[in-house]
């Protein structure tokens, strides 16, 4: 079945990437397609490559397929390599995580996968920087609702409401090391 394969996949590929985490981590586009292969590459040939079909979802319409690849490079232009190495105020480091989160999102670069990868992303983000997973399992019912009006903020480079639910799904853990 796809569903396993997929829910497999995603789980082995965070495993695989938190044992490589490292201080000298970078997260640039060509990270986030390796997080993409590593999930999704046993069941789909399209594994770790933008998509190059358009697509909507609950009548909502993403960006079309042919500004991807300039999308995901100001992308990385912009936010990815701009992100410090690490962090010393955990208020930054949610503000990063939910720019980089919202963002990745907006842009959908891929046919399957976009959240997910969002989400593992976003883990190793606040687990590079010495704190637990983010509780991705609060954000249901009206706070899916709020959280996919965080995505769409996004266009208007305003991350501020995805700033409040990484913030309200950020473990109370102390930091790990």
């Amino acid at each position: 079945m796809i569903a396993i394969a997929e829910f497999e996949g995603f789980l082995e590929a965070e495993i695989l990437l938190t044992k490589s985490l490292t201080a000298k981590t970078k997260f640039n586009t060509k990270y986030i397609l390796k997080i993409h292969k590593l999930a999704l590459a046993h069941p789909y040939t399209f594994a770790g490559k933008y998509r190059n079909v358009n697509l909507s979802k609950g009548g909502y319409t993403f960006s079309s397929a042919l500004y991807i690849p300039q999308s995901m490079k100001e992308f990385e232009d912009e936010i990815l390599l701009k992100l410090p190495t690490t962090y010393s105020d955990m208020e930054k480091l949610i503000e990063d995580v939910a720019t980089v989160h919202a963002e990745l999102l907006f842009i959908h670069p891929f046919r399957e996968g976009n959240g997910r990868t969002a989400r593992i992303l976003s883990n190793l983000m606040v687990r590079k920087a010495g704190y637990d997973l983010l509780n991705f399992d609060k954000i249901e019912g009206e706070i899916f609702e709020q959280y996919v009006l965080a995505v769409q903020n996004a266009s208007l480079k305003n991350y501020k409401p995805m700033a409040e639910i990484i913030k309200m799904i950020f473990s109370s853990s102390p930091r790990l090391f």
